[in-house]
């Protein structure tokens, strides 16, 4: 770091959004192999060090794994979902499968829940 001072590194720190410093900390763990958990001062808490990610508000659902009970799933996708039968059956056999794009956080957990109860695999991100 030849030309940077100190002070240069943190009003360029101080300038990034939310997710610009959330994904700049992520590279400094994976580069040096520490997370922000060990670098922080021992008589303050973890959650203190880090900055706070925003609590995410939508998520994709993608079915992963219809399991062995595909019919249950395509019922379960019906209850959970606008899909026709033939778009979810569909689905289930095209897997992996986004099921919504942008779903609330309760939507997309009662999907999860409904579609894992018929035996199938989902992801939330």
């Amino acid at each position: 770091m030849a030309n940077v001072n100190n002070r240069e590194m943190i009003d360029s720190i101080g300038k990034m959004t939310t997710l610009e410093l959330s994904r700049f900390v992520k590279e400094l763990q994976e580069e040096f192999g520490v997370s922000a958990a060990m670098m922080a001062p021992s008589s303050a808490p973890a959650a203190e060090a880090a900055p706070k990610a925003e609590e995410k508000t939508e998520y994709k659902v993608t079915l992963k794994t219809s399991g062995e009970k595909a019919i249950e799933v395509i019922k379960a996708l019906r209850k959970v979902t606008t899909m026709t039968l033939t778009d979810a059956k569909k689905a289930v056999e095209e897997v992996p499968t986004v099921i919504a794009e942008a779903a609330s956080k309760d939507d997309a957990a009662k999907m999860k829940e409904t579609l894992e109860a018929a035996g199938a695999k989902v992801e939330l991100s």
